[in-house]
């Protein structure tokens, strides 16, 4: 299928429903997803957005700023407490954090009187594992680039037909997914994982990725960047930095960054 006959399957998808309420966190899906939404249904879609300690706060800044630039309907909620199944940080955490996640914006949407509730997966995300995707079929979640079927690199091109900046933007994940399974997760780590990971941003690295290993921080860097890592002195203040937040040892994962890195312990289980 060609990419606008996608395209067109994904506004049909969106027009069917009417009314709908996109779950937003200013990535590159859920950014495409909005804009299509709001193109199509215009004031009867919004956008949810769920600002968590899970999330760094950069991100929930920019879905913001992208959701007045889209000029969707926008609602922010707070979570204040994160649920004892995802700090625990069992190897099907996403499950229960979708689970409690979009139980919180379902009930948002039909507040506003709206019954259907969009998420941003993909075909890619088929093929990976994604223990969450269970707990979205549980609560009736509508998946439009999917069922469009659309993959990760049909939506950065038909984000950057339609003029959305985030485009070629970084993939990302929740802070949750830098700790190993079983490490119990807690809002100091997060909190240093999210101020790590902003500093890295801050001196221009695009796709990296700072994993948590208790007073540990092991960085992952794309391939194509690792170069500009080895320089001494860049090497010096970068653990300096981070170690001013907290980590006692500061190393480097030598085969640079992928996603879903931390997945492969399960692969020996």
């Amino acid at each position: 299928m060609e990419l606008q006959e996608k395209y067109e399957k994904l506004k049909a998808v969106i027009l069917e429903t009417g009314r709908a309420a996109v779950a937003f966190s200013g990535g590159v899906d859920s950014t495409l997803l909005s804009k299509v939404g709001y193109d199509v249904l215009k004031e009867n879609a919004i956008a949810v957005t769920l600002v968590s300690a899970m999330n760094a706060k950069s991100e929930m800044q920019d879905a913001e700023d992208l959701a007045k630039e889209i000029g969707i309907t926008h609602f922010k909620i707070f979570e204040d407490d994160i649920a004892d199944d995802v700090l625990a940080n069992p190897v099907n955490r996403c499950y229960f954090c979708k689970k409690t996640e979009f139980t919180k914006i379902i009930e948002k949407a039909k507040a506003e009187g709206i019954q259907y509730v969009f998420d941003g997966s993909n075909m890619d995300d088929m093929s990976d594992y994604r223990p969450g995707l269970q707990a979205l079929g549980e609560l009736k979640v509508i998946s439009p680039l999917r069922l469009a079927g659309l993959t990760k690199n049909d939506i950065r091109e038909l984000s950057h037909q339609l003029g959305l900046r985030t485009w070629n933007k970084p993939a990302l994940a929740c802070l949750g997914s830098r700790v190993p399974y079983g490490e119990r997760i807690t809002i100091e780590k997060l909190s240093k994982i999210d101020k790590s990971e902003d500093y890295l941003r801050s001196l221009g690295f695009i796709q990296f990725r700072v994993r948590n290993h208790d007073k540990m921080a092991r960085l992952e860097v794309s391939p194509e960047e690792r170069p500009k890592l080895f320089d001494g002195n860049l090497m010096d203040q970068i653990s300096k930095e981070l170690k001013s937040y907290g980590y006692q040892y500061v190393c480097l994962e030598l085969e640079g960054y992928f996603t879903g890195s931390l997945n492969r312990v399960l692969e020996t289980k």
